[in-house]
């Protein structure tokens, strides 16, 4: 028969051990995430480095084959969008960090200076692409806010879904105390966090239904073919 004492001693022997395992599980989900999102920071530096010497080029060169250049910046668009949808839910599962904080400019830069390089193409090869550039909040988001950026997420990832190609999503924080990215959205006269910006002219800071984004699309597209 197991004494009193002795059971009390195993059970807490048992909890200790189920209670470390269980902390030696989280920390190592945590390695994980932060290898990942440092790994995926630092391929950020080499696609920043590409995307402004892409610019260089698309500013002083002409386009010689435009089909590659759309192609090309297809690819990189969407391996951008999927690599912000990665990298959110990472984030998301983290309390924020000024690290982290920091690293996120690096992305924002990116995304900003691929949206000036899509604009470049779009004007030399008269692409047919429409660009969805979504200007978030990072900082400070109350929940009356995050539940808005909530259903601009949602609508605008179904609008990817089913456009595919046809239209470059572009996410870029909005105030994350980047110079250039506050200059161009003092230049397109965005005044509040979110706003979706359609091709440069259209200003979204409400929430639509989904068939009126769509519609917005489409006649964007049909413009744009027209034309």
């Amino acid at each position: 028969m197991v004494k009193p004492k002795h059971a009390f001693v195993f059970a807490l022997i048992f909890s200790i051990a189920v209670f470390s395992i269980g902390i030696f599980i989280g920390f190592s989900i945590e390695n994980v995430r932060n290898n990942f999102s440092y790994q995926t920071y630092v391929k950020s530096e080499t696609d920043l480095l590409d995307a402004r010497l892409q610019n260089y080029l698309l500013s002083n060169f002409p386009i010689k084959n435009c089909d590659l250049s759309i192609q090309k910046n297809i690819e990189f668009g969407n391996k951008i969008y999927e690599e912000a949808k990665i990298l959110e839910e990472y984030e998301s599962a983290n309390k924020i960090s000024q690290t982290i904080l920091l690293e996120h400019k690096k992305f924002d830069l990116l995304r900003a200076l691929f949206w000036l390089n899509s604009i470049k193409i779009k004007e030399k090869c008269d692409s047919s692409i429409v660009n969805v550039v979504y200007f978030y909040k990072l900082n400070d988001i109350s929940l009356d806010e995050k539940a808005k950026q909530n259903v601009f997420s949602n609508m605008l990832y179904k609008i990817k879904q089913e456009y595919g190609d046809d239209i470059m999503l572009i996410p870029i924080s909005g105030d994350n105390n980047l110079t250039s990215v506050e200059m161009l959205i003092q230049n397109y006269n965005i005044t509040e966090l979110p706003t979706v910006l359609v091709n440069e002219r259209i200003k979204i800071s409400e929430t639509i239904e989904f068939e009126e984004f769509k519609d917005i699309i489409n006649k964007e597209l049909s413009e744009i073919k027209e034309y």
